[in-house]
């Protein structure tokens, strides 16, 4: 419904649109299919974008395209990535769950191809990484996606970590 008054009250072009979970890869198709073009030209801020330049996520975002015929969430990102640092830290104890702190350390490591690419865990638990402003454009096939405009932090930590009391 905001898309679609935004839109109507013809605000596209005179004051830009910012969102941050409103438009993502999930809404965007439905968006499309419902002619909403006032999302075009927004911006957005977010730890990964599905043009991500790194080998992780050019894998992901093509074997998810295929697979499901549309370009990938960030939840899907975080997923995917989840399920690799699991996976990750298993191989690190060499498959023996009893070792739960060297489980932990190999977790916090953060040692696996992320689709985001290096990032780290602060003292928090939080990942210290990058965040991207994003577009939403057609891409070459005009299929609406986002892309990275710029990055606006480079290995940003929570600004909270430093009053974190864990371990």
């Amino acid at each position: 419904a905001f898309i679609k008054q935004y839109q109507q009250a013809g605000l596209q072009g005179v004051l830009p649109l910012y969102t941050v979970f409103t438009v993502d890869s999930i809404a965007l198709p439905k968006l499309q299919k419902a002619g909403f073009k006032g999302v075009l030209g927004s911006l957005m801020t977010q730890f990964w974008a599905p043009d991500l330049d790194t080998p992780q996520n050019k894998l992901f975002v093509s074997s998810f395209k295929k697979k499901y015929g549309h370009y990938p969430s960030f939840y899907a990102a975080q997923a995917y990535d989840s399920m690799y640092l699991i996976r990750s830290a298993v191989e690190a104890v060499k498959g023996d769950l009893s070792k739960k702190d060297e489980m932990r350390a190999a977790m916090k490591s953060a040692n696996f191809p992320s689709v985001r690419g290096k990032f780290t865990y602060g003292n928090n638990g939080m990942p210290i990484q990058n965040f991207y402003l994003r577009k939403v454009v057609a891409d070459a096939d005009g299929v609406w996606t986002t892309k990275i405009v710029k990055t606006v932090y480079t290995n940003n930590q929570d600004p909270y970590a430093k009053d974190c009391k864990l371990p």
